[in-house]
């Protein structure tokens, strides 16, 4: 078992427990996140839904997210995986929620956003956590170590009676 179905597993096993459910939200990642969960057995009982975001377009239809941040912070900002989290949990009716949007390369770096710079955003009902992140390596290894922190954090939402604290 690789360590994406590991935390898969962990994260099912402590979402049962709680008796809640999750989604994701997704853009460098595209449904990364949601495959690796719904790799686990009875997923059905604690995964609500996966959006795959990828265009700001479709951000804003799917997630609402307001078209206006693009313009004034960018896609891989802190302001649109909030939003994207929050309209993720709304939409989907879920306790939880994990927001991810970066650039994982090999192109697409701008001034203050190297490759690699992923925002992640995670809800427990209104509690909010977010976080920049600057993974090394190829687009893979980006995309890779994304789902790993998406699914580390969303564990610790559960297992953590203080919040995370990673």
């Amino acid at each position: 078992m690789d360590l994406l179905d590991s935390l898969a597993q962990r994260l099912g096993e402590a979402l049962q427990a709680a008796g809640a459910q999750v989604t994701t939200a997704e853009s460098c990642t595209g449904g990364g996140i949601a495959e690796a969960i719904t790799r686990i057995a009875g997923s059905s009982a604690w995964f609500e839904a996966g959006f795959v975001t990828y265009s700001n377009r479709q951000k804003t239809l799917q997630l609402d997210v307001p078209e206006a941040l693009f313009e004034q912070v960018g896609a891989v900002s802190e302001e649109v995986v909030t939003a994207m989290a929050l309209g993720a949990q709304q939409r989907a009716g879920a306790r939880f929620a994990v927001a991810v949007s970066g650039i994982a390369g090999p192109g697409g770096a701008v001034p203050g956003k190297p490759v690699g710079t992923v925002w992640l955003a995670w809800r427990d009902g209104e509690k909010l956590r977010t976080e920049r992140q600057v993974f090394a390596g190829d687009r893979a290894a980006v995309r890779q170590q994304t789902q790993v922190r998406a699914l580390e954090v969303l564990l610790a939402f559960l297992t953590e009676e203080k919040g995370p604290q990673v």
